[in-house]
């Protein structure tokens, strides 16, 4: 099971939500197949028994109808019922009433042949003659119900044995099931490494260029082309990030430290206000001062990219993004197309996107979602469709 856990431990949520339910559905069909098995086994067993001591019933049956012969023959000199150590009796008449009865049960089943009751062991038997009007003859005998402990042993042995074989052939299909989704999810996360390694050096140039440019002494049109310029770097540039991010993160060393988040949250807007112009999109900031937060200054700076890169994405144009930061508390509210409640609880999942009509490969959730873990942040997100998403981040 440890290769199992092995295997499952690298697919993200969505894969091993199906996993889980595949696995579940499995070990249900098994154990109620276990169990039917086990019930009929039951039945056929007791019935056997019920067979076995039908034979013994039925000869002590014709004995006790032959001393109730005798009693009937000689009931002016001898009304004494007749009584065995072996077995206790009753007769009923042909309207179901009892005539007499040594049974410790007071109920009994006329209609069946032979069953067990109350740990004893009931026959019914109809003479060929009414004798002392009796038309059912019912034999009872005490049910030591040692069978029961026999088969009660046979059927624990049998379903362990059992259940233990279908867990490994449901591990054996389980691996199967796996296989694909690992590999698929294995070259796509070597297609995202080796991307990202040739990305490297062209966009640090790129950005590192378009900053050292003074757009202040070009005119209009050389100025707007050099933004749009800005925008795609910047783009490309926040993309490369988040998958540096995701391919090496159990690889990066925290270098954690007290920082001011609200001048880090001054200089992601800065950052991002190229791209939130493009839409128009106007940032309200309400930050208070000296909040302090114990974290690394790079994931703190991804985290936020991610945040305000989503707020910007899926706004609407001449929308808004309010970015509040009190008390241990972040919380960015844009106004665009918004999420669907059945969604929600999809977006940390990698990969997952709703919405094909911007770009992305839907990971900065996922990251964000990592490096709240990491820190022990509290992550809500709350959305309305046409109205907006709001973002909350607290800690302690």
């Amino acid at each position: 099971m440890l290769a199992l856990k092995n295997s499952v431990i690298d697919l993200h949520h969505s894969e091993k939500k199906t996993l889980v339910g595949f696995f579940s559905l499995y070990i249900t069909l098994c154990i109620v197949i276990l169990i039917f098995i086990s019930f009929v086994y039951y039945k056929f067993q007791k019935d056997l028994m019920l067979s076995q001591k039908r034979i013994d019933l039925q000869n002590y049956s014709n004995e006790f109808i032959i001393e109730l012969k005798q009693l009937h023959i000689n009931f002016d000199k001898n009304r004494v019922y007749p009584r065995d150590t072996r077995f206790k009796t009753a007769i009923y008449d042909s309207d179901k009433q009892l005539i007499f009865s040594t049974l410790k049960s007071s109920s009994v089943q006329l209609d069946n042949i032979v069953y067990t009751s109350n740990k004893t062991i009931h026959f019914i038997k109809e003479p060929e003659s009414y004798y002392l009007g009796a038309r059912y003859v019912i034999l009872e005998i005490e049910d030591n119900e040692t069978w029961l402990d026999d088969i009660e042993q046979e059927i624990i042995i049998f379903t362990s044995i059992g259940l233990v074989i279908m867990l490994f052939i449901g591990y054996w299909l389980l691996q199967l099931f796996i296989k694909p989704m690992r590999d698929a999810m294995h070259l796509l996360d070597r297609f995202i490494k080796d991307t990202t390694h040739e990305l490297n050096t062209p966009i640090s140039a790129i950005v590192a260029n378009i900053e050292m440019i003074d757009t202040s002494h070009l005119d209009d049109k050389l100025a707007r082309k050099i933004r749009r310029i800005d925008i795609g770097a910047k783009t490309v540039s926040n993309i490369y990030q988040d998958l540096t991010y995701l391919t090496l993160n159990h690889q990066i060393m925290s270098q954690n430290e007290n920082l001011d988040v609200g001048e880090i949250l001054y200089q992601r807007v800065e950052y991002f206000s190229t791209l939130a112009n493009v839409k128009h999109i106007e940032f309200k900031m309400d930050v208070q001062e000296n909040i302090i937060l114990l974290i690394d200054i790079k994931k703190l700076s991804k985290l936020i990219d991610n945040l305000i890169s989503n707020a910007i994405k899926y706004n609407k144009i001449n929308g808004t993004i309010d970015i509040i930061l009190k008390d241990k508390h972040l919380s960015i509210f844009d106004s665009g197309k918004g999420i669907k409640k059945e969604q929600l609880a999809l977006l940390y999942d990698r990969y997952s996107r709703f919405d094909k009509t911007v770009g992305g490969f839907g990971i900065g959730l996922n990251i964000v979602s990592m490096i709240c873990k990491e820190y022990y942040l509290e992550i809500d997100i709350s959305s309305e469709v046409n109205i907006g998403t709001k973002v909350d981040v607290k800690w302690k």
